[in-house]
């Protein structure tokens, strides 16, 4: 029943004599035969010496401990070392991030009210540019004006100066009458001799 539900054979007895007769008398003479050759019996077998320190086996072992903590301890320190340099670093690179902050934000302000000054300025002159280019057109306008007056004046500059000079000689024989010249023989002679 045990070999069916998966369990070990029980054991069996082993068989007794010879083909299971019982007879085993051979083998318990053989064997009281090779107790009584035997004269003493074999030493125990050998086990540890006497207790004793091993001290060059336990040092190596408790070296080899002693080794790894120093390691350990002098990588410690290393690290302890190369983080208060790192945080001192981080402390200078903060000092000096913040002094650069504060220098950029003043710079940006003086930059910002000199870019307001620049554009006032601007707006200043383009008004000026405008109250110029206005009076520019103004005088202009007077300038052509003039040309155009002159231009006629030069044009009809023959003309007038004909018509000035008969006008300065009608003013003459004007005079010249009102102050008692005869005129009137002069005028004739003049016409005949056309």
């Amino acid at each position: 029943i045990a070999v069916n539900m998966g369990g070990p054979p029980p054991p069996t007895d082993a068989p007794g004599g010879i083909a299971g007769t019982g007879v085993a008398v051979l083998a318990q003479v053989s064997a009281h035969v090779a107790v009584a050759r035997k004269e003493a019996p074999a030493p125990p077998p050998g086990t540890w010496a006497a207790y004793s320190t091993k001290s060059e086996e336990s040092t190596g072992v408790i070296g080899m401990i002693d080794l790894l903590i120093k390691d350990l301890d002098k990588e410690m320190t290393e690290a302890k070392t190369d983080e208060k340099n790192s945080q001192a670093d981080y402390e200078k690179t903060m000092v000096e991030s913040s002094a650069k902050r504060a220098a950029d934000a003043k710079l940006l302000a003086q930059k910002g009210s000199a870019k307001a000054d620049a554009e006032a300025a601007l707006e200043g002159h383009k008004e000026h540019k405008a109250d110029a280019g206005k009076e520019l057109m103004a005088t202009e306008k007077y300038i052509s004006s003039l040309h155009a007056e002159c231009d006629w004046l030069i044009q009809y500059y023959d003309v007038r100066k004909e018509a000035r000079a008969g006008e300065v000689d009608s003013l003459q024989k004007a005079k010249a009458i009102l102050s008692g010249a005869d005129y009137s023989l002069l005028q004739k002679s003049l016409r005949g001799g056309r």
